[in-house]
C-alpha cells in the first residue's frame, strides 16, 4: 500500500506518461521480405497480416507478413504496361493508380479481378497519390491540366469517380504539379485534407469540397525540388520533408513543421541534415515527437520533432508505413523489406 501511495504521488509532481516515456531509437535492422526488378514506390496495409504493393512493369500483389508468402499479378491496359506508384484501401476493396497518359484507377472486382473505374486521357495528365477519408469518400491527386491540380474524387466507394472543375480549386503556379516519389503527398484527418504540390499546399477543411493554397517556407525554385512527403500525428501537428533529388545532399529550406493545422509553417533542422527524402511518417505511440524519414538517401531519425535527426541507416528506400511503434515496412528499388526499430 505504501508503494502505491508513493506512486500517485509521484504520479502527481510529475506525470505519469513522463514516467513512462519511451527509449529512443539507436538502430534499425532490415530483413528482405521481397526482392524483384521492380521500382516499388506504393505500399499499404489491408489488415494487420497482409500488405500490398504497387510498382512499375504493370505488377502488383500482397505479402503475407506471418508467412512471407509474396503473390503477384500484372495488370495491363490492352497493349500497355502500366506504372503504378499510387495504391489505397477503403477497407473493402484495393485501388491502384498508375502514372502518365492515360491515367488508369482500378478496384478490386469479382472473382478477383481488377476492374478499371476511371481512366484520364490528354497532355499532361500524370496521377500522384491516393487517399481514403473513409469507406465512401477518397481522393486521387496529379499534376497540373487546364490551369489547376487534378484532384479527383469518390463518394460511393470508389465505384465512380469524378474530376473537380478548376472554378472549385486555386490557380496552379508555375507549372505547379505533384511528386509521385512515394504516395505520401496527400494527408487525411477527419475531414481535413492536406495535398503537397511541388510548389504550396492545397488544403481543404470539408474532405475535398472547398480548397485553399497555402505557401510554405520550403525552397521550390526547380523543377527537381519541393515537397515530397507529409504527415500528420493529430489534426494540428504536421510535418513535411522532400529537397531536389538532384542534389540529395542539400539540407537547406527542406523539412518543415506546422502546430496549426498547416495555416503555417516553420523550417527545421534548416541547413542540418537530412537532406533529400521522398518519404516521412511519425512513429506510432511517439507522441508526435519520433519521426522517421527515408529515401533512396538512407533512414533518419528523429525523436524530437524535426528539431535533431540521426542517420539510421544509409540503405535507401523510398516509401515506408509503420505496422506499430517498431516495426514498419520499406520499398525502394528491387525490394520491400522489414525494418525493425531499437
Amino acid at each position: 500500500m505504501r508503494y502505491l501511495l508513493v506512486f500517485l504521488f509521484f504520479c502527481s509532481v510529475i506525470s505519469c506518461d513522463e514516467t513512462q516515456q519511451r527509449i529512443a531509437f539507436t538502430t534499425v535492422s532490415i530483413e528482405p521480405v521481397y526482392e524483384d526488378s521492380l521500382s516499388i514506390r506504393a505500399i499499404t496495409f489491408l489488415d494487420s497480416n497482409t500488405l500490398s504493393f504497387a510498382a512499375n512493369k504493370g505488377t502488383y500483389g500482397t505479402v503475407d507478413l506471418e508467412s512471407g508468402k509474396v503473390r503477384t499479378n500484372v495488370e495491363k491496359y490492352h497493349t500497355l504496361i502500366p506504372e503504378y506508384r499510387a495504391i489505397a484501401t477503403n477497407k473493402a476493396d484495393f485501388f491502384m493508380l498508375s502514372i502518365g497518359n492515360p491515367a488508369l484507377l482500378y478496384k478490386t472486382g469479382d472473382n478477383g479481378k481488377m476492374d478499371l473505374v476511371y481512366m484520364e486521357e490528354g497532355e499532361g495528365v500524370f496521377y500522384d497519390a491516393i487517399a481514403f477519408w473513409n469507406a465512401d469518400e477518397g481522393i486521387a491527386v496529379g499534376d497540373t491540366v487546364d490551369g489547376c491540380i487534378s484532384i479527383t474524387i469518390t463518394r460511393d466507394g470508389g465505384f465512380t469517380w469524378t474530376k473537380l472543375d478548376c472554378q472549385q480549386l486555386p490557380k496552379s503556379i508555375g507549372g505547379e504539379g505533384a511528386f509521385a516519389a512515394s504516395n505520401t503527398n496527400i494527408e487525411v484527418f477527419g475531414n481535413d485534407t492536406w495535398v503537397a504540390t511541388t510548389k504550396r499546399i492545397l488544403y481543404s477543411p470539408d474532405k475535398g469540397k472547398t480548397w485553399e493554397a497555402i505557401t510554405t517556407p520550403v525552397r521550390t525554385v526547380a523543377e527537381s525540388e519541393g515537397i515530397f512527403s507529409i504527415d500528420f500525428h493529430d489534426k494540428n501537428l504536421g510535418i513535411a520533408v522532400g529537397g531536389d533529388f538532384t542534389k540529395p545532399e542539400g539540407n537547406l529550406r527542406n523539412k518543415a513543421i506546422t502546430s496549426d493545422g498547416g495555416k503555417t509553417w516553420s523550417l527545421i533542422a534548416d541547413g542540418n541534415d537530412p537532406g533529400y527524402k521522398s518519404c516521412i511518417q511519425f512513429v506510432p505511440g511517439g507522441g508526435g515527437k519520433e519521426i522517421v524519414a527515408i529515401g533512396f538517401t538512407g533512414i533518419s531519425y528523429s525523436k524530437d520533432s524535426g528539431a535533431q535527426w540521426k542517420t539510421l541507416s544509409e540503405e535507401g528506400f523510398y516509401t515506408l508505413r509503420f505496422l506499430n511503434d517498431t516495426v514498419a515496412y520499406a520499398a525502394g528499388k528491387n525490394r520491400i523489406s522489414k525494418l525493425t526499430f531499437k
